[in-house]
């Protein structure tokens, strides 16, 4: 398999009769093409950026009816988008519900499994550790160093100048994992318990140091709802195909 990196040589070009066929696409930037005439039978997008935009197929925007298919198939997952304190609160028993239903269904021998380069669900709850330290102890606590060293950092932290050295722990036991997930699970519980909309409403640094936008201490929680939502489908459609 040839992997090609940082190839920009296709921005605006045409293709006919071109032949992607079996070819994986990570990280890549394919907003605004146009495909006409051809074959997707198969095909396989996820986009966590999908509903923050739109995607025509025959004419017409499936978004709003994927959106509505995963709160059917995850109930509760409505509620990420909530604006009261009240509407988060259920929204946050909601996921935690449905992830302790999933790591209490898995079999010990797939704790550590992946699909080709995907997360298992130890590297999963790894990550989601990292968000709430990010979200909720860097973005609305403001601490600069918030993160625990078992966290699973994104790809391509590194290039945005991040400290990797922070995360010490290559391959922590799950016991440990599982752990540190309940610990920072019941920081959101507390925070959540008290929180009222005037807190909801003042505003925050980006947690990643972005300059574009000010998070409202709301949107790092609605983050952190949409990273265990997201991550949770993600490790239930691989560790499907694993069994």
């Amino acid at each position: 398999m040839t992997i090609h990196t940082g190839v920009r040589d296709f921005e605006g070009a045409t293709l006919i009769r071109a032949s992607v066929r079996g070819a994986t696409l990570r990280f890549s930037d394919v907003s605004g093409v146009t495909m006409r005439g051809v074959d997707v039978d198969g095909l396989d997008i996820d986009s966590h950026d999908l509903f923050l935009g739109s995607l025509v197929v025959n004419g017409v925007d499936v978004v709003p009816l994927v959106d509505a298919e995963l709160n059917r198939r995850f109930p509760g997952r409505e509620l990420q988008k909530a604006q009261t304190p009240s509407g988060l609160r259920n929204g946050w028993v909601a996921v935690q519900a449905a992830w302790e239903r999933l790591v209490a269904e898995t079999p010990p021998d797939l704790v550590d499994a992946h699909r080709d380069d995907e997360w298992s669900l130890a590297q999963t709850l790894r990550h989601l550790i990292l968000a709430t330290d990010a979200w909720l102890g860097r973005g609305v606590h403001g601490r600069e160093q918030p993160f625990h060293k078992i966290g699973q950092i994104f790809t391509g932290a590194g290039e945005m100048g991040f400290d990797l050295s922070i995360f010490s722990v290559a391959a922590p036991d799950f016991e440990e994992v599982l752990a540190v997930r309940a610990e920072r699970q019941q920081q959101v519980t507390g925070f959540l318990r008290t929180v009222t909309a005037e807190v909801l409403a003042e505003d925050r640094a980006d947690p990643w140091g972005g300059e574009d936008w000010r998070p409202s201490v709301g949107d790092c929680i609605r983050v952190i709802l949409e990273e265990e939502w997201a991550h949770l489908r993600y490790v239930r459609r691989d560790l499907a195909l694993l069994q």
